[in-house]
């Protein structure tokens, strides 16, 4: 089992939801990656991560997709890049990540709670 945690270390972790406007190839990271820029709205902004989301989709595809991320960790550099939120995925049977999203469309910065 887990650890535990208590609902104020839950609610420390600032999990928000923005939609992809960028994704870009990211070739110099040393496992398969992809840039991100991601809205999430007038209160927080355009944010910057790198997600290693190479298997299950496209460049192309992830414009418009909306996804969920931390955005209370400090930046990370990785490479020539600094990742400004973590971007929130779960490994499918392979070990490949797949997005962590909204079933429906909501607004952007909307807060995981």
């Amino acid at each position: 089992m887990p650890d535990q945690i208590t609902i104020s270390d839950f609610e420390a972790v600032d999990i928000r939801v923005g939609t992809i406007i960028s994704a870009q190839p990211f070739p110099e990271a040393k496992k398969p990656a992809v840039k991100l820029t991601i809205d999430f709205g007038p209160g927080i902004g355009h944010r910057k991560s790198s997600a290693q989301l190479t298997v299950h989709y496209k460049c192309d595809q992830l414009i418009g997709r909306q996804v969920c991320a931390v955005v209370n960790f400090p930046p990370r550099q990785i490479g020539p890049f600094v990742s400004e939120v973590l971007t929130l995925g779960m490994p499918d049977e392979d070990g490949a990540v797949v997005l962590v999203r909204p079933d429906l469309r909501v607004p952007n910065g909307g807060k995981l709670f």
